[in-house]
């Protein structure tokens, strides 16, 4: 992983075979991140996860082993004392131009991943919400 920082952006590669949730997660930390937003991402995943969201108690995951190319990611990234959540989106494509995408819950890069990510100082916090079974962002 590579990554670069100046007025609060943030470009980061990562490489084949790097986990990006953990890269993520460390480049956050190199940059002493406290909230940032995922304003884009492109590359190439293989042995993801994706989540989709049908009710209280039922999410429901989809295992991919083929690499597929990463169209687009997008997110927040918050600080929970001293462990960072991740909510990120993607959407996919085959080779076939096929198209399909939710809640990234894992993945391992392919070929490469570009990855932008603005820092902010806007404070949130996740909880767990009762209601909905989700952990919901909370502006403090």
């Amino acid at each position: 992983m590579q990554s670069e920082e100046k007025d609060n952006l943030i470009l980061a590669r990562l490489f084949p075979g790097e986990d990006i949730h953990q890269e993520l997660k460390e480049i956050c930390n190199k940059h002493r991140v406290e909230t940032a937003v995922v304003l884009s991402g492109i590359g190439q995943l293989k042995q993801f996860q994706l989540g989709y969201f049908k009710e209280k108690g039922n999410y429901v995951p989809q295992e991919f082993a083929k690499p597929h190319e990463l169209l687009s990611l997008s997110g927040n990234i918050s600080n929970q004392k001293g462990e960072y959540k991740l909510h990120l989106h993607a959407v996919l494509g085959d080779e076939d131009k096929g198209v399909i995408g939710g809640h990234l819950i894992k993945g391992e890069v392919e070929v490469t991943n570009e990855i932008v990510l603005l820092k902010t100082a806007v404070s949130i916090t996740r909880r767990l919400e009762e209601t909905t079974g989700l952990e919901g962002m909370f502006l403090d």
